[in-house]
């Protein structure tokens, strides 16, 4: 009687537990550089920002990215990798950053999107979040480097379009990146903007 006391007991305090669920402590707001848009860092530390698709965030009144054709080949051997869960450009991708630079300088009528993408780890959400600051910091590399901000696009695709299918790390290595696409004006299309 007494054992069946204590079980009906403690499934009660489990039925508890699960209706209040756990309290979760609001994260604190941290502003990412060069945006308005707040971030929130969790109790763990890692900062996540909802996805907006952000195809828009270099333009301005009478500039468009529209009329534009897109050239995947044209940069593609300079794509740029990333350590796991970072946004940090490594050195050894400089070289990469100098060589999409002077390609911008070369053809000021061109104009760039910036692709980030991550691995399949990590939930949609914060995939989202890491491919925007790895695009961003490619962005603001490619500014110190003389580029006009507002030639660049930058858009995340997360985990979506993996470089490789695998689940192994050299696989994942690969999925960690920024992809860099030319665009060009379409024929008989004059550019606005952009120096």
């Amino acid at each position: 009687m007494k054992t069946k006391l204590i079980y009906t007991f403690a499934f009660a305090l489990v039925c508890a537990f699960a209706a209040t669920g756990c309290r979760h402590q609001p994260g604190k707001l941290t502003h990412m550089p060069n945006t308005g848009a707040p971030t929130v860092q969790d109790d763990t530390g890692f900062r996540t920002k909802p996805y907006q698709d952000n195809t828009s965030i270099a333009a301005t009144p009478g500039e468009t990215f529209d009329n534009m054709a897109a050239d995947r080949a044209a940069l593609a051997a300079n794509t740029i990798h990333f350590a796991y869960d970072s946004a940090a450009i490594k050195k050894a991708e400089q070289a990469n950053l100098q060589a999409v630079a002077q390609a911008l300088s070369a053809d000021r009528s061109t104009k760039l999107l910036i692709e980030g993408n991550c691995d399949e780890r990590g939930t949609e959400e914060y995939n989202r979040a890491l491919g925007d600051r790895r695009a961003n910091a490619a962005r603001q590399a490619l500014v110190k480097l003389g580029i006009d901000a507002m030639r660049i696009q930058t858009k995340s695709f997360g985990k979506d379009k993996p470089a490789t299918p695998g689940h192994d790390e050299a696989s994942r290595a690969q999925n960690r990146r920024d992809e860099f696409i030319l665009l060009h004006p379409l024929p008989g299309m004059t550019p606005m903007g952009g120096s």
